[in-house]
């Protein structure tokens, strides 16, 4: 029998993670044809709200009930304004372990969401679900990723070498795909002790397949 996700909301101080609607399309889509999530993301460029329509009325529910991962919205509490997307995927059930990647709008970086949504997330999962290892992925050159990472606890356990495609801006306006190696980070419940009492800064990617 396959486990899956509950269809939940979390709250924090400042967001509240919830399922992905449909009236998230168009911030969605506006939020995906940003430059820094096409360089360190494997998101279509350009993006549109075909592409996001389709991400949270088919993929993102096809995701939770396979049991393969979850997809949330991460929105200001006061303002409902979509400030990202919390992705869990290549869930194991069986290890209760899960793979974390996070994208935070343009206009809401430097504010510490990346962190605060990721951090919610992981206690989300350790107390609620039982999971027992998340696993982060960041490229080598993402040091904004690299810093959420290190924000709420993750442990750097290594380097993939050359397994990450990264793009880049060509001459033409086209984006070109570069390699890059991937480091592997990863959190587990006693990690968790003191995570959230700095987490002000920076916000970043991870992989987002």
């Amino acid at each position: 029998m396959t486990s899956t996700f509950p269809n939940i909301s979390i709250s924090t101080e400042r967001l509240v993670l919830r399922p992905l609607d449909e009236d998230d399309v168009p911030a969605m889509a506006e939020m995906m044809n940003d430059e820094q999530v096409a360089a360190w993301t494997d998101v279509p460029q350009p993006f549109t709200e075909a592409g996001a329509r389709h991400w949270i009325t088919a993929y993102a529910p096809a995701e939770r009930t396979s049991g393969r991962g979850l997809d949330l919205a991460v929105t200001e509490f006061l303002t409902q304004r979509l400030v990202g997307v919390i992705q869990l995927t290549k869930t194991n059930w069986h290890i209760r372990a899960t793979e974390l990647s996070y994208i935070v709008a343009p206009w809401a970086r430097g504010e510490g969401y990346a962190s605060e949504a990721a951090l919610a997330t992981a206690q989300w999962l350790f107390g609620d679900q039982k999971f027992e290892r998340i696993e982060l992925r960041t490229a080598a050159d993402n040091t904004a990723s690299q810093q959420v990472a290190q924000k709420i606890g993750c442990i750097s356990e290594g380097v993939l070498r050359n397994a990450c495609i990264a793009h880049v801006r060509t001459e033409d306006g086209t984006w070109a795909d570069v390699r890059t190696d991937f480091i592997v980070w990863s959190l587990l419940p006693e990690d968790l002790e003191g995570a959230g009492e700095e987490l002000a800064g920076s916000d970043g990617f991870t992989s987002w397949n």
